[in-house]
C-alpha cells in the first residue's frame, strides 16, 4: 500500500484508488493528483491500496479486497491484512474510493444510504447516477461513515482514467481541500436508485445483457440470457451494475428509483423509505 500526504497536519481527507489490481483509473487519478503540485487548503491523504494485485494486473491476489473489511493483522489473505492495514490509515476522514467497471461506460457514485454528507458531496460531482447500496455493503469500505464510492467508467479504458481525475478533484473541491469556482451541479437532477436485490447467474458457459443499467425493465421484459436459456422480469426494476461478465456469480442488481438530488434540497427518501417523491425518466 502506497501512503501519501499533501499539506500540513494530520488529513481529514482520504481518495483511495487501486481497490482492485485490474482497475488502474484510480492509481491514474492518485499520480495525477501528485504531479500536479497542488495548492491544497486541508491536508488530504492519497492512496493506492492493493500494489500487489496492481502490479499482476488482476482484481485481488487471496480474496476481494472490497468485501474483505475490516480485515484483521493476521488474516489468511493478503487482502484480509491490507484491509485492516487500510482502514487503519483512513480512519476518520473523509473517504472518496475511486472503481471502474465492466457495465456501464459514464461515471455513477454509490454511498451507503443518502445522508446529509452523501447530498452535500455528490452535489459536486459529475455523476449521472446516485446508488445506496443499503444492505449490500457488508465487507466493503462503503459500510463505513462519510464514504463516496464513484464508479469512473469502463474497466482499463483510458476514459475511465481521464474521468476518475477530474472526479478526484471535484471530491477535492466539495470538501474544501481545493478552492473552485464550481457550484453544485443544479442542471441536472440526480436520480438515485436504492439496491433491493442480487440477480443470480445461473452456471453456463455463455451470457448475454439485454438491457440497460438504470432504464427501467418493466415485468415481462427478457433482460438477460445463460447458454442462450432466456430470463424474464418477474416485477419492474432498475438495473445496476448489471453484466455479462462482471462478476462471476450474480448479473448484478435489481434496484428502486427512489428519488433524485438537485443540488439544493433532495427528495430523497429515508432509508424506511417513507417520503420517496420520485417520478418520470431516468435521464
Amino acid at each position: 500500500m502506497r501512503v501519501e500526504t499533501l499539506g500540513d497536519g494530520e488529513p481529514e481527507v482520504a481518495i483511495v484508488g487501486g481497490i482492485h489490481g485490474d482497475e488502474p483509473c484510480g492509481p491514474a487519478a492518485v499520480e495525477a493528483l501528485l504531479d500536479a503540485d497542488l495548492d491544497v487548503e486541508r491536508p488530504v491523504k492519497l492512496v493506492v491500496a492493493n500494489e500487489k494485485a496492481l502490479a499482476q494486473g488482476v482484481r485481488y491476489v487471496g480474496e476481494d479486497l472490497n468485501r474483505a473489511f475490516p480485515g484483521a493483522p493476521d488474516a489468511d489473505t493478503h487482502e484480509g491484512r491490507l484491509a485492516h492495514d487500510l482502514l487503519n490509515e483512513i480512519r476518520g476522514c473523509e473517504i472518496c474510493s475511486l472503481h471502474s467497471t465492466r457495465s456501464y461506460a459514464a461515471p455513477f457514485a454509490l454511498v451507503q444510504e443518502t445522508t446529509g454528507y452523501a447530498r452535500s458531496v455528490c452535489s459536486y460531482l459529475s455523476v449521472e447516477a446516485l446508488v445506496e447500496t443499503v444492505q449490500f455493503s457488508e465487507g466493503r469500505l462503503l459500510g463505513y461513515p462519510d464514504v463516496v464510492e464513484l464508479e469512473c467508467g469502463l474497466q482499463r479504458s483510458a476514459t475511465a482514467a481521464e474521468n476518475a481525475k477530474r472526479l478526484a478533484r471535484e471530491f477535492l473541491v466539495a470538501t474544501g481541500v481545493l478552492s473552485g469556482d464550481e457550484e453544485p451541479n443544479r442542471r441536472h437532477p440526480l436520480p438515485v436508485f436504492r439496491m433491493d436485490k442480487q440477480i443470480p447467474k445461473p452456471e453456463a458457459e455463455t451470457y448475454e445483457v439485454f438491457v440497460d443499467n438504470f432504464e427501467r425493465v418493466a415485468e415481462g421484459e427478457r433482460y438477460a440470457a445463460a447458454d442462450g436459456e432466456s430470463m424474464y422480469a418477474d416485477r419492474p426494476f432498475y438495473p445496476v451494475l448489471l453484466s455479462a461478465y462482471g462478476y462471476e456469480k450474480v448479473f448484478g442488481y435489481a434496484g428502486d428509483l427512489v428519488g433524485r438530488l438537485d443540488g439544493e434540497e433532495s427528495a430523497v427518501p429515508s432509508s424506511d423509505g417513507t417520503s420517496a417523491t420520485a417520478d418520470g425518466p431516468t435521464r
